[in-house]
């Protein structure tokens, strides 16, 4: 039963970026325009974690999940891995890919998707208020590190997909990888990473989409220097450095 249990909860994981890969190719093949039917695996990765909260299977699957790394698992590569879609974004055009926006349109993007993401993230947590397994806070529901990864693998689809597939698709598997991790970790149950990941993809999603301030200018045009970079140290998060010349 523990097995079975074990292998759900990966193939639930597993799941988050070939089902969204997948909807995506569908949905973008003909036109390059919002549909429906992007936010279908999102909603459905949201609808899922928020039906697992407080229920046995939950707590089996965080169970077998400590059996099978260990009850003294722990790693910090899921504070790393998180940001990896970030640093795909802009190292994309010096690999030889052809990205769809300029290198400040990328930086807006990756800015507002996170400060939406972010936004969503904590507003949540704060309204649920729910355990973490290892009962360190009550700010369980969703999964941060999850919502993060998932929202810069969904800004690198979008930035590099009509270019190179793979490796626009890639971020999913650093983003998938950071769920499984928090997991490991005993910071969060399943039904977190699923409601996180659904909440970055749409994130994403809406934002790759919305392009903020693509034709705006202001005055006279300034060359604009900017980057967006990790932190980690006691607050875990993303800065960015916007320089107009």
């Amino acid at each position: 039963m523990q097995t079975k249990l074990l292998t759900f909860t990966f193939s639930l994981l597993v799941f988050l970026g070939n089902a969204q890969t997948k909807d995506l190719i569908a949905a973008t093949k003909t036109q390059d325009k919002l549909s429906y039917k992007q936010f279908i695996a999102p909603v459905a990765l949201i609808t899922a974690g928020t039906l697992l909260l407080n229920t046995k299977l939950n707590d089996d699957l965080q169970s077998n999940a400590n059996n099978f790394f260990g009850e003294n698992f722990h790693t910090n590569a899921d504070n790393y891995l998180q940001f990896i879609p970030v640093a795909q974004i802009y190292l994309g055009k010096t690999l030889g890919f052809k990205p769809k926006n300029n290198f400040k349109q990328q930086t807006i993007n990756i800015v507002v998707a996170n400060g939406i993401m972010g936004t969503v993230v904590y507003a949540t947590k704060n309204i649920t208020k729910q355990e973490r397994p290892d009962h360190s806070d009550d700010l369980s529901f969703p999964s941060g590190h999850t919502a993060t990864a998932f929202t810069n693998a969904a800004l690198l689809y979008y930035e590099y997909k009509d270019s190179n597939l793979w490796y626009a698709s890639s971020g999913f598997l650093f983003a998938t990888a950071t769920g499984i991790l928090r997991i490991a970790n005993n910071k969060h149950y399943t039904s977190d990473v699923l409601a996180g990941a659904g909440i970055g993809l749409a994130s994403g999603l809406v934002v790759s989409y919305w392009n903020p301030f693509k034709s705006v200018t202001f005055g006279k045009k300034k060359k604009t220097t900017a980057y967006v970079f990790p932190q980690i140290g006691s607050q875990i998060g993303m800065g960015a450095l916007i320089q107009l010349n």
